[in-house]
């Protein structure tokens, strides 16, 4: 064997040196904030696995609202169905906001993420005993799993900073664990006072991260944040549409109710529809400029999230009704459809439209459109089709309003142009 020659040494890079493949980073890295103004920043592979178990929970919560209000328990059931949504909703949400500050995808991340991950899946499993026996030791059980991993993250963050940002994440970590002995009272309680205790939990949950912020915000990201929000909206817009499609397929093979079904159908899907262009006909992530708009606009999703997903049960009630499987009238049936349409489309023109509506035509259709739905409610076997052609007609309306608006607006522009030039 003869040696030879090594070839010369290529010369130095210019410039900053490539950052490492990802399967070349280290498996344990310091977990420290990442930039509010990073480029190309989109969700993970790990969060979207991470949304669709959290809809589990979600179907199962609406399977519980569908079968309490099918029985005439529409009350009992509305209750229990915002109790669990919010612990659904709120624990979902601490994961976002955080991964949008703190996601440095690591081993230790990953996997405290995936135990997450299997709390929510315990809390699903534990929804239909609290809506039926108000036996909420699993729900407990699946929340502390999801928030003492969620602590340990924070303690990370403590651990790896300094100063006014380590004093945020300490108040993060403490809050919610103090919070999650709170939700205890949930298994000692009487029924009685088991609704008082969750309004009090729910306010002093929602302060954890105002107080925690007060003297350093973390650097989430707003166009990750607006990312993350309309891809669960989403996930439940296609949770609710694969519920009310199973619910019209078994009363079309069991009571051959085509005709019956069919507005209901056709209604839904113009719902479904129009609330997706709705949410995503304007850009929200450039109105997330602060902590104070950027709280209420993530609190205020507790309503979009929980509507979406109510007009799928109602769906089915609708269903159920119509084939005579549901112990209530038409007109309950219908409402269980109508009602959270126009609470979503009130929800989201609070939080989104109104910011972007220009004149009173603009800003008034998504109200009027609500009021609307409300009273179609009241039109029988076909209120549910009208609701979907009113939210249809929304849609026309407010875009037929933006592409004048956005006519004249040209004209206008053409006209001083012509005018500067002479």
């Amino acid at each position: 064997m003869t040696s030879s020659t090594p070839p010369p040494a290529a010369p130095p890079p210019s410039g900053p040196p490539a950052p490492p493949l990802p399967g070349r980073m280290k498996p344990l890295r310091r977990l420290t904030a990442r930039g509010r103004e990073e480029t190309h920043r989109v969700a993970t592979p790990l969060e979207l696995f991470f949304d669709l178990c959290f809809v589990v929970a979600i179907a199962q919560a609406g399977v519980q609202l569908v079968h309490a209000v099918a029985e005439s328990h529409a009350g009992e059931g509305i209750l229990n169905y915002a109790m669990l949504f919010f612990a659904i909703w709120w624990a979902w949400m601490n994961f976002t906001w955080f991964a949008s500050a703190y996601d440095n995808d690591d081993v230790l991340y990953r996997i405290v993420t995936l135990v997450q991950i299997a709390g929510v899946l315990v809390l699903a499993a534990g929804v239909s005993q609290a809506f039926e026996d108000h036996e909420f030791v699993a729900v407990w059980l699946g929340y502390a799993i999801m928030r003492c991993a969620l602590s340990s993250q924070w303690l990370r963050v403590a651990w790896s900073t300094a100063g006014p940002e380590r004093t945020m994440a300490l108040r993060y970590a403490g809050g919610v664990l103090l919070c999650q002995v709170g939700w205890l009272g949930l298994l000692i309680l009487p029924e009685g006072g088991r609704a008082w205790l969750f309004l009090v939990m729910a306010l002093l949950e929602m302060c954890v991260p105002v107080y925690a912020e007060k003297d350093h915000p973390t650097s989430w990201h707003p166009h990750h944040i607006a990312e993350r929000y309309g891809l669960f909206t989403i996930i439940v817009l296609g949770e609710t549409i694969a519920a009310a499609t199973v619910a019209v397929k078994s009363g079309i093979q069991e009571n051959d109710a085509l005709g019956e079904l069919l507005p209901i159908a056709v209604g839904g899907l113009l719902i479904v529809f129009a609330a997706w262009w709705i949410y995503f006909v304007v850009p929200i992530h450039g109105h997330l400029r602060s902590n104070r708009q950027s709280f209420l606009w993530g609190y205020g999703h507790y309503f979009v999230f929980a509507s979406a997903a109510a007009i799928g049960a109602g769906l089915e009630v609708a269903v159920e009704q119509a084939v005579g499987e549901a112990h209530l009238s038409t007109l309950a049936a219908s409402a269980a459809v109508t009602l959270p349409t126009a609470l979503f489309l009130l929800t989201v023109w609070a939080l989104h439209a109104r910011h972007f509506k220009v004149g009173l035509a603009q800003q008034s259709v998504l109200p009027v459109t609500a009021l609307l739905v409300i009273c179609c409610t009241f039109l029988g076997d076909l209120a549910v089709l009208a609701a979907g052609l009113v939210s249809a007609l929304a849609v026309a309306t407010g875009t037929t309003l933006t592409a004048r608006l956005a006519a004249r607006e040209a004209r206008e522009s053409a006209a001083r142009v012509s005018d500067a030039v002479v």
